[in-house]
């Protein structure tokens, strides 16, 4: 969070021309309405670049601007202040001046309290500096390499101490030795600080073996002695509140858990029976999230464009496609923060419940006490909502009566699995919905993908070889892209590997997009009798719809993410 005062960056943004004063006193209500930073809904809500805004900040401060991302840090200096500290205090020791000082990033430079506490840690002078939380988060992750092999050997000690216990007869108990509890904390302590989205627990015939998915891939962090499985399994079951003793069906759960001082998460549980004994899957979602603007999840101009537009209408529908875990649900969030206002009702039913948002009424699907999507979405409508937003339109029931809702005065949002943007339309279709209710309801529908970000701290160039870009004019000629208009790049990058990103080269994802905007020419090619979806292709590109390949190419040309990730993306 900025420490600025709020007059004092209105002074900043309205002398620069960013702002009406107006504006900014709305903008301010709202961020007290909404308990978010007043920084961050500027920039969510596009009418300010982030980092101009920083660095504006930082000249108003009379401080300097540090990019973490782009500098060498010096390990041994970071590591005088211990990681659980640095994050506490969110701070980055990153070098020292010339004059003795120590080079220090901060999100509020202006913190006389922890710039005493770090020049008495340090044992001398400290130069402050302004960051990002992306910034801080770049030095958070150089503290892994040595947090891996304390992670390790906790592990080992803790399953011998675990296999020398003698409360492995009774389930309960042994979930509840001191060993088995520091080793799922740890699991789950170690996942977090690898920006880990999911731990999966799979038993093999001679071990079990434990990954986590970190940016969209799966990775093995550690196998383990069999002989503990079952007391893991029943620890994380007791944590879930499911039955200790049911074996031989699937169980679902969840349970909020605390890692340290400070750090919430909440923890989606699904256990299923497998041939050599329950595989467990946990979801990590952190309880203080923050919904992203769309621009910061990677949607361009033209895509925020059509959206804002999209959902300026008091009702129709917008539906955001893509496959498991390409970031939908984020996508659905940063809309609803645009649209969360006073003066409107939203009401949610999700599966899970990922974000807490202040002033939306949320509701979890539950089916054991009968809230599915449908029955939920048909509750819903009794609440005198303006929006809704319907987690995944999965059945016919939940369709017909969104459109309906969309059709009555509500503006409705969900999401939909389809592999682009078009084939939402004949999904719908098959669903039950007729082509003309469809072409009424509908907005917009974009859909997308998430691809791993290079890493800025080992990022190089290079100039690809010729098969690649024939690779690439063979994909724009399967798409039927206009091969005139769209530049491939002369000038690739990639990420070298380092210890800060595990050597993978890439650190974080973002998002590509394909949004078709549904004006009045696609309305005539959804209700034409002889309706096909390479017309509604055609006719979308037509009036601007950008593919999945080409937005990814553009981010490719900027050194957002590799050539290879995007092609592995796009064929999954």
């Amino acid at each position: 969070m900025i420490n600025l005062p709020p007059e004092k960056l209105k002074d900043i943004l309205v002398k620069q021309g960013l702002i009406d004063p107006a504006l900014f006193d709305n903008l301010q209500i709202e961020s007290q309405r909404k308990r978010q930073d007043l920084a961050d809904i500027l920039i969510s809500q596009g009418l300010v670049n982030k980092d101009y805004l920083y660095l504006l900040i930082a000249r108003a401060l009379g401080v300097e601007r540090v990019n973490l991302g782009v500098m060498k840090i010096d390990e041994n200096i970071l590591r005088l202040i211990p990681e659980d500290a640095a994050r506490r205090r969110n701070v980055i020791v990153f070098g020292r001046e010339a004059d003795g000082r120590f080079q220090v990033a901060m999100d509020n430079p202006t913190d006389l309290e922890t710039i005493d506490f770090l020049q008495l840690r340090l044992g001398g002078p400290v130069k402050p500096y302004l960051a990002t939380d992306e910034d801080l988060n770049r030095g958070f992750s150089l503290y892994e390499k040595r947090l891996t092999q304390d992670f390790k050997k906790i592990i080992e000690e803790s399953v011998k101490e675990s296999l020398r216990s003698k409360a492995k007869g009774d389930l309960k108990e042994a979930a509840s030795d001191l060993p088995i509890v520091a080793i799922v904390d740890n699991l789950m302590a170690y996942a977090l600080s690898s920006r880990a989205s999911d731990i999966h627990f799979e038993v093999l015939d001679d071990g079990v073996l434990v990954r986590y998915r970190i940016d969209g891939v799966l990775h093995e962090v550690i196998r383990m002695p069999k002989e503990i499985h079952a007391a893991i399994v029943a620890r994380i079951k007791i944590l879930a509140s499911l039955r200790v003793d049911e074996h031989y069906r699937p169980q679902d759960g969840r349970f909020r858990h605390k890692i340290g001082d400070e750090l919430v998460v909440d923890v989606r549980v699904s256990i299923i029976p497998t041939f050599y004994g329950e595989k467990v899957e946990l979801r990590l979602l952190a309880a203080a999230q923050k919904p992203l603007s769309l621009s910061e999840i990677g949607a361009s101009e033209d895509t925020v464009k059509v959206i804002r537009e999209a959902i300026k209408k008091s009702y129709g529908m917008v539906l955001i496609c893509g496959p498991t875990g390409s970031g939908k649900t984020t996508t659905l969030y940063s809309i609803m923060n645009i649209l969360n206002k006073p003066d409107v009702n939203i009401i949610t039913v999700e599966d899970p419940i990922e974000y807490d948002m202040r002033y939306v009424n949320q509701v979890q699907v539950n089916v054991q006490a009968g809230i599915t999507f449908a029955s939920g979405l048909r509750s819903l409508l009794r609440q005198d909502p303006n929006i809704i937003m319907v987690g995944e339109i999965r059945d016919s029931e939940t369709a017909n009566i969104g459109v309906q809702a969309a059709l009555t005065g509500h503006l409705m949002l969900s999401s939909l699995h389809t592999n682009d943007a078009p084939t939402a339309v004949p999904r719908l279709m098959d669903m039950g919905i007729p082509p003309f209710l469809v072409a009424a309801v509908l907005n917009a529908v974009s859909s997308q993908r998430l691809a791993r970000r290079i890493h800025l701290e080992c990022i190089e160039s290079y100039a690809p070889e010729a098969s690649v870009r024939a690779s690439i004019s063979k994909t724009l000629e399967e798409i039927g892209a206009d091969q005139s208009q769209v530049r491939i790049p002369k000038i690739f990058y990639r990420g070298r590997g380092c210890a800060a990103c595990n050597h993978s080269g890439y650190y974080g994802r973002i998002g590509l997009f394909e949004t078709l905007d549904v004006t009045e020419n696609v309305r005539k090619i959804i209700i034409d009798r002889n309706f096909s979806l390479d017309n509604l292709r055609k006719v979308g590109r037509e009036e601007g719809m950008t593919t999945i390949f080409e937005d990814g190419l553009r981010k490719v040309e900027r050194g957002l993410t590799t050539i290879e990730e995007l092609f592995r993306v796009i064929r999954e």
